[in-house]
């Protein structure tokens, strides 16, 4: 089987992106697995541009096909914000995702609702010849002012699937797996990553 690293130490990544791979002949890897230290300044000014510099860092490190992505969310209200910023989107050093929903909750607040907003995500593909690919997925809903749910993380928990009726937060891995941005940018990585995996072997 060929190793395909996730240049990620989120644990929330790890296993959504480990569901959606299941059916392909790849063992996931982590940094802290191969003993991988990186920290990589994501400075870029697209979500292309973070999960490449994120991909190619650790494809180079490692010498394995590697997979990065990079995600926000996109509040319609706010003109976009919090955007490529989405991970850091805080007044607080050490800010926790807590942290980061009420800030942005705050930031809301005399605004009129519904928050419409949309999660991105692109997913960076690189193989340790440096060749990098790319691939996105969206997901649309609105913000709401209350948490709902125990699953997910980030803002996972006042983002509202309007056709729903729930959070994402509320979603088991199942139907997260169908609905998300992150799902869907891997889901369509997917033939990109099968003809990369054969060019391993």
């Amino acid at each position: 089987m060929i190793k395909l690293l996730l240049a990620s130490s989120s644990l929330g990544k790890l296993r959504e992106i480990q569901a959606l791979l299941d059916d392909l002949d790849v063992i996931l890897q982590t940094p802290e697995q191969l003993d991988l230290t990186i920290d990589v300044d994501e400075d870029g000014v697209t979500y292309a541009e973070n999960a490449a510099l994120k991909a190619s860092a650790f494809a180079q490190a490692s010498g394995l096909l590697t997979l990065a992505d990079d995600s926000g969310l996109e509040v319609d209200v706010l003109g976009g914000l919090p955007g490529i910023h989405s991970a850091r989107f805080s007044q607080l050093p050490h800010a926790t995702d807590a942290d980061r929903r009420n800030y942005l909750l705050d930031r809301l607040r005399g605004s009129p609702r519904p928050w419409s907003a949309q999660f991105h995500c692109t997913v960076a593909l690189t193989n340790p010849g440096g060749d990098i690919y790319f691939a996105n997925g969206e997901c649309h809903g609105e913000i709401i002012p209350e948490e709902r749910g125990r699953g997910g993380f980030g803002y996972d928990p006042i983002f509202l699937l309007s056709d729903l009726g729930r959070t994402m937060a509320e979603l088991d891995m199942d139907e997260k797996n169908h609905l998300s941005h992150r799902a869907r940018a891997v889901k369509a990585s997917l033939p990109i990553l099968t003809k990369l995996i054969r060019e391993c072997e």
